[in-house]
């Protein structure tokens, strides 16, 4: 399968401007994923998982090292591409699912989850429909659909983050720790969908706060742990 993100020497850190002094995040690592691949990340507390999937959004900027996207434009470092490349590329190839959802006011869920439909062209009354059949697959109430996201409970506002993200396959996703508040039959919705979009060849790299939910999907696995053997096959992997 082709290579979608080559990782190579990433290093991040951070200055505590009031301690004078710098904390490192994770230091010169290297690998790559392929379409239809999933990458665990695992490691300690503090080890740099979310730090690391946040960099390769780059809602951070690395200190060192080259992410090398392979886009359906030819490919980039994210890590020195043009604010407006990313921003282009968030919308159309990268997905990126957090612990959390930042929900715009006075916007319905539904309206939420169609609008990535809407952005590739779908007719608002095809993307509705297909935004109310995600959210009702993640478990979301259908008298909560016209509702504002803003006003529900966390494991509400992380349905409707899974459905909206999850709407389109992109060619990369990232996730963080997607099943920390998800009750049971969420979380089975949300491996079902894994597996769809691996099988369709989005490549993963994820973070997961109940990895044997995703066992049977992993390839290979990241340890951030420091002095850990980077890489290892899915077959080695104790969670």
């Amino acid at each position: 399968m082709p290579t979608v993100l080559d990782v190579n020497g990433l290093s991040k850190g951070f200055t505590l401007h009031h301690l004078a002094k710098e904390i490192a995040a994770f230091d010169e690592i290297s690998f790559s994923v392929a379409a239809g691949e999933f990458l665990l990340l695992k490691g300690a507390n503090g080890a740099g998982k979310s730090t690391l999937l946040r960099t390769l959004y780059r809602s951070y900027l690395p200190q060192a090292g080259v992410i090398r996207f392979h886009s359906d434009h030819g490919p980039i470092d994210l890590a020195r591409a043009a604010d407006v490349d990313i921003a282009h590329l968030r919308r159309t190839e990268i997905g990126f699912v957090t612990q959390f959802l930042t929900a715009r006011p006075r916007v319905s869920a539904e309206a939420l989850v169609a609008e990535p439909l809407r952005l590739a062209g779908v007719a608002t009354p095809e993307a509705l429909d297909r935004a109310r059949a995600a959210l009702e697959t993640f478990g979301v109430k259908p008298e909560l659909w016209p509702a504002y996201p803003t006003t529900f409970s966390g494991g509400e506002q992380q349905k409707v983050n899974l459905a909206r993200t999850l709407i389109l396959p992109q060619k990369l996703l990232l996730l963080d720790e997607p099943t920390a508040s998800l009750d049971a039959n969420a979380r089975a919705a949300l491996v079902a969908r894994l597996a769809e979009l691996k099988a369709h060849g989005t490549a993963v790299i994820g973070v997961f706060h109940h990895p044997d939910d995703v066992l049977h999907l992993i390839d290979r696995v990241v340890d951030l742990t420091p002095n850990a053997i980077r890489e290892e096959v899915r077959d080695d992997v104790a969670f």
